[in-house]
């Protein structure tokens, strides 16, 4: 197993951890991670490792067998062996920018009240694919609600459920086509406010802010028609 270090603190940019296992098409798996693997809309994480006697870049980190987390080299080099301890650092500012734009979806679900049927998170944009039929007629309206709750500064936390409570609420789930994970007898529910503050809670297993105002000012992209029923909404920041 690999001990997720990303969803204890979605800050920690740097970390220990042991060589597991190498895998078949040159992976690397550690005992704990600090790198996010792609999954949900949101890029596996990129950075380096370190360890005495060589450094290793790794590209992205994709979800290996169970709860293995495989980081995948940039390119052709000697890998860290299995035992060895080393040094794990993210590239920061790229994974900065994919817990502000992850959250201002968020964010978009909210001032777009509508099934989603698809999504991606970028370092400089992300969007959200909605069913519903009619185009947005006042761009600027939900451009500056958006911001407006960018400026409420709202607090950002998790908490757990079981399945048998999520199946029992299944109004949460707001993704019609990425399923909550399962399998391991509860899922992770994001939090935007508290009591009656609260604006949003829903499924998600991606690396958020903890608070809004961390998001920085939001712009509107490209609207777009995806078929008879569905409207991709784009968002990048001001």
């Amino acid at each position: 197993m690999t001990l997720h270090l990303y969803r204890d603190d979605p800050y920690m940019r740097d970390a220990k951890g042991t060589v597991v296992e190498h895998t078949s098409e040159g992976g690397v798996v550690l005992d704990a991670t600090i790198f996010y693997p792609t999954g949900g809309g949101q890029p596996g994480d990129a950075g380096m490792l370190h360890w005495d006697g060589g450094q290793l870049e790794i590209a992205t980190a994709v979800k290996g067998e169970g709860d293995a987390v495989v980081l995948v080299p940039a390119g052709p080099g000697a890998l860290p062996e299995v035992g060895t301890e080393l040094r794990q650092s993210l590239d920061w500012e790229r994974r900065y920018s994919h817990m502000r734009i992850h959250t201002a979806l968020h964010l978009l679900s909210v001032v777009l009240p509508f099934p989603v049927t698809g999504g991606s998170i970028g370092a400089e944009k992300g969007r959200l694919d909605f069913k519903m039929e009619t185009p947005i007629e006042d761009r600027e309206a939900v451009e500056a609600a958006l911001n407006a709750l960018v400026a409420r500064d709202l607090p950002v936390s998790e908490e757990w459920i079981t399945e048998a409570e999520l199946d029992a609420n299944p109004g949460l789930v707001k993704t019609m086509s990425v399923a909550p994970p399962r399998g391991a007898g509860k899922v992770r529910l994001v939090r935007i406010g508290a009591g009656e503050d609260q604006v949003d809670l829903q499924p998600c297993g991606g690396t958020h802010v903890s608070r809004l105002g961390e998001i920085g000012a939001l712009k509107l992209g490209k609207l777009e028609k995806k078929g008879r029923e569905n409207r991709r909404v784009n968002i990048t920041f001001a």
